[in-house]
């Protein structure tokens, strides 16, 4: 550690260390003034300050003789080199379009600065259409990177992902339609820069969405696992999902709230708005299995955090199932659990999906990387029971308490919803079945309302019949969870003290 200002940094979270000039640094060196010759060394780092924000914070060191100074200079560089976490190459997607257009203007600002000052070589792209990012990720050599950068929001995120875990499947001839495959775990990192509408991922992975405290944990080497979810429909694949799978409440604004992009982030809103006025509710039948295998319960008090056991614990399992089958899949005994219903919502959540409106999320206690999702279902309500429900995500409530709310902790379900199974039942009798269904559950004005949509990740997926399978720690983020806050470390050391007192 080094000793600077009365605080001890790790050599974990030292940034670069640089020879100083004398005539850059001659205010405030006091007694120092009076040698004939100073050298001296500048050592940054990372200073923490409230709400999980992380600042690159510097301090100089005065040395009489030159030998000395660059005796420290070398020892220190050499302990930075000793951290083999931290990356030397990187792969920068940036989208100069997406959240308020200030992507490019974020990386070059306040990010470019940092990597180059921890001599982080980079490449950059600036994407020019959708899929721009996920496309190239099939073309270039990516073995030769430490990690892949995106700056942008959530779905500039989820390009970055299809795109590296696609890349992986194909080299190990893995196939991505078959839902019961055992994917190959993509070593990869993926650091993300926030710069979008919204940042749901940043947000739930390190506590904040800042592009400086993102840039600063990927610089010192972080690497939080990440579970993630497939999506098939008919042994189809359709999409990859780290944070929430909607149907129903969550769908309909997606789908509405796409057609006025025009509005900006204020659509979200106005759209949420519409679809709670609307109260569609939609009927179905969910199969799942539990999980069985992970610690917790979607009801815990305690929420995942940096280190957290019940994570490592799977991730220890994991090594262990990988080391004695390799790829061979196994297919659980689990029975299938079955519940029919009318909802006005269905959310499988693989993270808390905490955001600055909602601070614990849709399910606090959810894991980054348990190898389960929170399936959270929200069954036909009244409108007012509806909004407590709502209402309780912004503040420190329980999330799931209400009577009308039931979540089961799941590492796989599959959803049909009764238009589609009506369709396969008797093709013939559908609009009879239809019009009759939906003119009871829904006001007149909506009876064209047959089907939600899912929202995955902020992109909707038109099949309402899918098949959902969690992939334990599938791929890697330059993070480290969200840590405690250090009132309550300092509460617990304080405990601790009066206990061996």
């Amino acid at each position: 550690c080094v000793h600077t200002e009365n605080c001890f940094v790790p050599i974990s979270e030292i940034v670069a260390v640089e020879e100083t000039e004398f005539n850059k640094k001659q205010r405030n060196i006091g007694r120092w003034q009076k040698m004939a010759k100073l050298h001296a060394f500048t050592v940054y780092y990372v200073k923490k300050a409230r709400n999980h924000r992380w600042r690159c914070s510097d301090v100089t060191f005065w040395c009489v003789e030159e030998h000395l100074c660059n005796q420290w200079i070398q020892a220190l560089k050499e302990l930075l080199e000793m951290q083999k976490s931290r990356p030397k190459q990187l792969l920068v997607y940036i989208n100069p379009y997406g959240g308020k257009r200030q992507g490019k203007s974020i990386y070059e600002r306040k990010v470019a600065p940092l990597f180059s000052l921890a001599s982080i070589s980079t490449d950059v792209v600036i994407t020019e259409h959708a899929n721009h990012a996920k496309d190239n990720l099939f073309e270039v050599n990516i073995y030769k990177y430490d990690g892949v950068v995106c700056v942008g929001g959530d779905g500039m995120f989820s390009e970055v992902m299809h795109g590296l875990i696609g890349r992986i499947q194909k080299d190990s001839g893995i196939d991505q339609n078959n839902p019961k495959a055992s994917l190959v775990q993509c070593n990869i990192r993926i650091g993300i820069i926030p710069a979008g509408s919204t940042d749901c991922i940043c947000y739930s992975t390190v506590g904040i969405s800042d592009p400086v405290t993102s840039a600063l944990h990927i610089i010192v080497g972080d690497c939080q696992p990440l579970d993630v979810s497939s999506v098939h429909h008919n042994n189809t694949f359709l999409k990859y999902s780290v944070s929430l799978l909607g149907y129903g409440f969550y769908g309909d604004i997606l789908k509405d709230s796409e057609k006025k992009r025009w509005m900006g982030p204020m659509r979200y809103d106005y759209s949420g708005f519409k679809t709670f006025l609307s109260h569609h509710y939609y009927e179905g039948t969910i199969a799942y299995q539990p999980a069985k295998h992970t610690h917790g319960s979607p009801r815990d008090k305690e929420s995942c955090r940096t280190g957290c056991h019940i994570c490592k614990k799977n991730e220890k399992q994991l090594a262990e199932q990988n080391k004695e089958h390799g790829l061979k899949h196994e297919e659980g005994e689990e029975e299938w659990k079955v519940i029919k219903g009318k909802f006005l919502a269905i959310n499988a959540v693989s993270m808390s999906c905490a955001c600055p409106r909602s601070p614990k999320g849709l399910s606090p206690a959810a894991h980054l990387a348990d190898g389960s999702a929170d399936l959270i279902l929200v069954r036909k309500c009244s409108r007012f029971d509806f909004l407590r429900y709502l209402v309780r995500h912004t503040n420190q409530d329980d999330q799931v308490c209400i009577p009308f709310d039931n979540v089961y902790r799941v590492k796989c379900f599959q959803f049909t919803s009764k238009l589609s199974e009506d369709n396969e039942s008797n093709v013939m009798d559908v609009g009879k079945k239809r019009f009759g269904q939906f003119c009871r559950d829904h006001p007149a004005c909506c009876c064209n309302i047959v089907n939600s949509t899912w929202n995955c990740d902020g992109e909707t997926l038109d099949s309402s019949a899918i098949e959902v399978r969690v992939h334990c720690q599938l791929m890697k983020l330059f993070a480290r969870g969200i840590e405690e806050n250090c009132k309550d470390e300092a509460a617990r050391s304080q405990s601790s003290i009066e206990q061996l007192l």
